[in-house]
C-alpha cells in the first residue's frame, strides 16, 4: 500500500515548487517590464518597422502587446486601415495614422479588454511614430493599434478625436521604419461610397499590408 504520509509529504512538495516557479515566473516578468524600454520587429510585406515600447510608462498596455506577440497571434494580421488629409472629410477632427491588428480575427481567440491608460497617466504623447491602442469605449481596447504620422494632439487625453477627451493609450514609438509607415499611409484606399459617409469611409486599403510576423529584439549588452 502507498504511505499516505508520505504521498501527502510529495504532494506538498510539489506544490511548493510549483509556487516557487510561477513567483518565479512573475519576477522575471516584472523584472523584464521594469529593465527599461522593449525593441520589436514588425516584418511586412511593405518593409519591416522598428518599434520602442515603454513598459515603466505604460505596463498594462505594453504588457498586453507583448502576450499577443509572444503568442504569434500576430502573424498573418495585417494594416487596413490608412487615415489621411484627403480620406477623412465625414472627420470633424482630422489626424493621421495607419491602423492595424488582428481585424475581425479578434473574435477569434480569448482576448479581453484591458485598462485605459490615458496619456495624462503615461506622459507618451501622440508624437509622430507613436504606436498606440485603438478603441471605441475608454477600457475596451484588445488587439488593435495604429502609428501616429505627424503629431497627432488631438490624440491625447484632453483631444477632441474622440468625443470622450481620454484620448488614447499611447505605448511605445518606431525607432526604425518610418519610410514604411508613409508608405502605407499612401497605398491606394477604397472609394468612399455615395450618399452618407460612415466613420472609416475611404480610408480602408485595397491590397491590406500583411503583417507577417512580430518579435521581440535581443536586449543589447550594457542596457
Amino acid at each position: 500500500m502507498i504511505n499516505k504520509r508520505f504521498l501527502r509529504d510529495s504532494i506538498m512538495s510539489l506544490v511548493s515548487k510549483l509556487c516557487f516557479i510561477v513567483m518565479l515566473a512573475v519576477s522575471v516578468q516584472l523584472t523584464a517590464l521594469a529593465a527599461g524600454p522593449v525593441n520589436i520587429l514588425m516584418q511586412t510585406s511593405a518593409g519591416d518597422i522598428t518599434l520602442e515600447l515603454y513598459p515603466e510608462a505604460a505596463p498594462v498596455t505594453v504588457e498586453n502587446f507583448l502576450r499577443l506577440v509572444d503568442g504569434g497571434f500576430y502573424r498573418g494580421a495585417s494594416f487596413y486601415r490608412v487615415v489621411r488629409m484627403d480620406n477623412q472629410a465625414q472627420n470633424k477632427i482630422k489626424v493621421e495614422a495607419i491602423q492595424g491588428g488582428l481585424a475581425e480575427a479578434e473574435d477569434d481567440i480569448p482576448l479581453k479588454p484591458i485598462i485605459h491608460e490615458t496619456t495624462e497617466a503615461t506622459g507618451v504623447l501622440h508624437t509622430d511614430g507613436v504606436i498606440s491602442m485603438a478603441r471605441m469605449e475608454p477600457g475596451t481596447a484588445k488587439s488593435e493599434f495604429f502609428i501616429c504620422i505627424n503629431d497627432q494632439p488631438e490624440l491625447d487625453y484632453g483631444g477632441q478625436r474622440n468625443p470622450d477627451g481620454q484620448g488614447f493609450a499611447a505605448f511605445g514609438r518606431v525607432i526604425e521604419g518610418m519610410d514604411v509607415v508613409r508608405k502605407i499611409q499612401n497605398m491606394k484606399t477604397e472609394p468612399p461610397p455615395e450618399g452618407e459617409l460612415e466613420y472609416t469611409s475611404g480610408q480602408m486599403l485595397i491590397d491590406p499590408v500583411i503583417i507577417s510576423n512580430i518579435v521581440r529584439l535581443p536586449v543589447k549588452s550594457g542596457n
